[in-house]
């Protein structure tokens, strides 16, 4: 069994476009909210998100076999991603053979193109429906693109669990890496999902807020008291997931060490969080017993990314499941939750919140949870409120829960 670590990383966030522009936003609390442009929003209850604005894919990176015509906005922030990671991590973009696998997480994927394509056909009969519409949407566009793109020949494949998609698909590329099935692993996630259909479902389920249409900087806030709901995003998430021995046979200097993970499921309710919250409980007890990590051991050097999606139950639910795993010692851990700036990525919120894990690992310097005004007796950890934290950590745990009762906590360590 080999030891796996990340090497490699690449974002697409509306923050920005890039790992180190993300990077320096996330840390100076910059906010990638605001009212949306690129979705006429007049007539709809919620009117903000996190778009992204600045996507640039370079026409010879990507080779002669994609082209950003034939795939959906979802496809190109995941190929614009891995592209950034395998730079990043020091290998080719061409030619990577059968030791490479390509995993990537999606939670609605195609949605933009099946809004547009079902508008077409409304509008002006079936004649007009693109031949390109099922290559576009179908969920497994995205590692499929990036395969074309790099060569990748080994498992290549998309997970789909909701909110916790990508966190399920980098458990998958962890064990391949770790059982020696592939050497290297190109896995994070993707969604592109600030649609009319998508927002309107969403404000319709009361999911997400509506009160912060003329802030939008100010709509996200996880853990504040007046927090009301979730802030839609889009973007992408990829790390390069490598073994030892190839990672030391090419001399690449690692963010992290994956250490463990948790999987489990509430079999609650459909879309809310069980608010006694055995599963995540369970989850995070599961990718601590694995890394072989004791809580009380830990916590006050671990930072936790946490799911934190500024809605009333999951915060407070993710809240109670912390305290029951560290017990006595939760107050010493440094809990933050990035969507305050980046927004909820659906299907692709795991694979970045991970990168974050491993770039405060590095770096150490945890990004903070901005809006945090207001203090909620049921939320009352160390949010790391507002202002980045640069203090000694050891560990990370990346949390991520999706609708379906879905539970996902990986644990990192720092490289020494």
């Amino acid at each position: 069994m080999s030891r796996v670590f990340i090497t490699g990383i690449g974002l697409v966030t509306p923050v920005g476009c890039g790992r180190d522009t993300t990077w320096r936003g996330l840390l100076e609390g910059r906010s990638g909210i605001r009212r949306l442009t690129r979705v006429e929003v007049d007539d709809l209850p919620v009117q903000i998100g996190g778009e992204v604005l600045d996507l640039q894919l370079d026409a010879e990176l990507l080779g002669e076999k994609v082209s950003p015509r034939k795939m959906d906005r979802s496809t190109q922030f995941v190929v614009a991603a891995a592209l950034e990671a395998l730079q990043d991590a020091g290998l080719p973009i061409r030619d990577l053979g059968e030791r490479v696998g390509v995993i990537v997480g999606a939670g609605l994927s195609g949605l933009e193109t099946l809004q547009h394509q079902t508008e077409r056909l409304l509008a002006r009969g079936p004649r007009s429906v693109s031949p390109f519409t099922i290559p576009l949407l179908m969920p497994n566009a995205g590692p499929a693109n990036v395969s074309l793109v790099c060569g990748a020949t080994g498992p290549v494949y998309t997970v789909s669990s909701a909110c916790a998609s990508s966190g399920h698909a980098m458990i998958d590329a962890f064990l391949a890496v770790q059982r020696g099935e592939v050497d290297v692993a190109i896995a994070g996630g993707t969604d592109a999902c600030l649609t009319r259909l998508a927002i309107a479902a969403f404000a319709n389920m009361k999911a997400m807020t509506r009160e912060y249409n003329d802030r939008p900087e100010k709509g996200s806030r996880p853990f504040d008291a007046h927090r009301s709901g979730f802030v839609m995003s889009e973007g992408a998430g990829v790390a390069i997931f490598e073994s030892q021995q190839s990672m030391q046979r090419r001399g690449a200097t690692p963010y992290a060490e994956i250490v463990g993970y948790g999987s489990t499921a509430d079999s609650f309710h459909l879309v809310q969080p069980d608010p006694q919250a055995i599963g995540v409980t369970r989850a995070i007890q599961q990718a601590l017993d694995r890394a072989g990590l004791r809580a009380e051991d830990i916590a006050a050097e671990t930072y936790v990314n946490a799911h934190g999606t500024s809605t009333p139950y999951n915060d407070a639910a993710e809240t109670l499941a912390l305290k029951k795993c560290f017990g006595a010692a939760a107050p010493q851990l440094k809990v933050s939750s990035t969507k305050s700036m980046t927004g909820h990525m659906i299907g692709a919120a795991a694979a970045v919140e991970l990168a974050v894990c491993a770039l405060a690992l590095k770096h150490q310097v945890i990004p903070p949870t901005i809006n945090y005004e207001t203090p909620d007796p049921e939320c009352d950890l160390d949010y790391v409120p507002n202002e980045a934290r640069h203090c000694s950590i050891r560990f990370a745990l990346n949390n991520s829960f999706g609708f379906g009762g879905h539970n996902v906590c990986l644990a990192l360590r720092r490289v020494e």
